[in-house]
């Protein structure tokens, strides 16, 4: 009996050293055009998310943290080829990874996965486009309409791209493609997986269009919805070549148009209603994974591709080095790490990619140009001797430390901000010889070269040459 019970026990310890060692699976939550308006960021007063601050009590909720791009496709071509911008040449909204030759020396990260055995699969938007998300995530599972359904008419009365529109629509949650790629992450999490998985789940709220059903908007009664905080004037200590860099061929409406249209209010309220929408899903696919036998073994990394501005700085939508252009939401979760923890410490949507080889046990790739947040994870306060770097084509730079944002334009001109003084990034310091300290420790992490821009006539690209073209003597 005895030898009976030490065999079965010793088969039963093997068995837990087995599980034991079996790789973290991997869920990662991409969310588009999200800024800090959620309720653990406290970016706007009246955020309801919560089930995203459910996620940030479950693990480290990154809160200077920053994308390589403010614009879709190349942040996103950032974060899964781990390469910056200007090493890649993808700067705007074009071209595909596939375009690049150094990228395509490199592995992207579901293909990497793949080849360590993982089980790959991913929906909605993880890549730029539905093309880009078929090529580069082994068995898509689709998009699942997008950014549809679109109403016959606008809602909204401006007049400019369609997909600048705004209001209640349509009716019913399940009507949008959200929702339906919320439903497919549940029924992937339902399934039995004999090898450790890589679950892409992407959604596409709250870009533009800004519609969601009723129900999201009635949580924010128009009459009481706060506009976010602006500064008469704000302007008038950004260099010229940083106003033009961001309206020059911009399709979005400006201030000025949404102050005469009486459409400010009804902007905030239509990216809280999408906002709140988009938060829920999150938390059917939270709960999904609670309920499933992977819940204690998975990594749970949610993000966005960039930040979005809503009056700040008197403009909207993104394509701005400012923090509500540039700043992202980052949470990571999962076992062996902190829980209900912040970190300050400037950290960028780079550094995930080497991150999840890290913590799955995966052997480093030397070309990833970011950095392992496992330390952090593991003691948010730690020591951490990096910045973070945003750009939006050659020369136009954020670098980014734990206390400062610093700006560097191609013709020469600068910002510099006390993050931590200065929040709103009112007081461009620059000019401040206090600060020249400063100034020149930031300077020294401007990239040496930069690779030529890849690709042409998208709104970035016209946006870069017609700012170049005015700051020429």
């Amino acid at each position: 009996m005895v030898k009976r019970f030490i065999a079965v026990l010793t088969v039963l310890l093997l068995l837990g050293v087995a599980q034991a060692k079996q790789p973290p699976n991997v869920v990662l939550i991409a969310i588009d055009d999200l800024n800090d308006w959620v309720g653990c960021l406290g970016g706007h007063p009246q955020a309801i998310t919560p089930n995203i601050d459910r996620l940030a009590e479950r693990g480290v909720l990154f809160n200077n943290a920053h994308c390589q791009s403010p614009v879709c496709n190349p942040s996103r071509a950032s974060m899964m080829s781990g390469l910056y911008p200007e090493t890649s040449g993808i700067y705007f909204l074009n071209p595909p990874p596939a375009e690049s030759p150094v990228i395509m020396k490199s592995t992207l990260m579901p293909q990497r996965f793949l080849d360590e055995g993982y089980h790959v699969t991913g929906a909605g938007k993880l890549f730029h486009s539905g093309r880009q998300n078929e090529a580069y995530t082994p068995n898509y599972g689709g998009g699942f309409g997008g950014f549809g359904p679109l109403p016959e008419k606008k809602l909204s009365p401006f007049v400019g791209s369609p997909l600048w529109d705004w209001g209640a629509f349509p009716a019913r949650d399940e009507q949008m493609p959200d929702h339906q790629i919320a439903n497919w992450a549940e029924a992937q999490l339902k399934q039995e997986h004999n090898e450790p998985f890589w679950l892409g789940v992407g959604f596409y709220r709250p870009h533009v269009p800004q519609y969601a059903p009723q129900k999201w908007f009635d949580l924010y009664p128009l009459e009481t919805v706060q506009l976010p905080a602006v500064r008469e004037n704000d302007l008038e200590d950004v260099p010229e070549y940083g106003i033009n860099l961001t309206r020059l061929k911009h399709i979005a409406p400006t201030l000025e148009w949404a102050k005469e249209n009486n459409q400010w209010k009804p902007l905030v309220q239509s990216y809280l209603a999408c906002v709140s929408f988009v938060d829920h899903q999150v938390g059917r696919v939270l709960d999904a994974l609670d309920a499933s036998p992977y819940a204690d073994n998975t990594i749970v990394v949610l993000y966005t591709d960039h930040g979005f501005h809503l009056g700040e700085k008197e403009r909207f939508a993104k394509r701005t080095l400012w923090q509500d252009g540039a700043g992202v939401p980052l949470i990571i979760a999962g076992p062996g790490m902190a829980k209900a923890k912040i970190c300050g410490k400037p950290v960028q949507l780079l550094d995930i990619y080497p991150t999840l080889l890290d913590l799955t046990g995966l052997k480093a790739d030397p070309k990833l140009e970011g950095h392992s947040l496992k330390p952090l994870l593991e003691n948010p306060s730690g020591e951490w001797p990096h910045t973070a770097r945003s750009s939006f084509g050659p020369g136009n730079v954020a670098i980014v430390s734990t206390e400062y944002r610093y700006i560097h334009y191609n013709d020469g001109s600068e910002e510099l901000y006390d993050r931590l003084a200065d929040p709103n990034e009112w007081n461009n310091l620059a000019g401040n010889p206090e600060k020249k300290n400063v100034l020149e420790q930031h300077r020294a992490a401007i990239p040496i070269t930069f690779h030529p821009i890849l690709g042409k006539n998208s709104t970035g690209h016209k946006a870069y040459t017609a700012t170049e073209k005015r700051s020429q003597p």
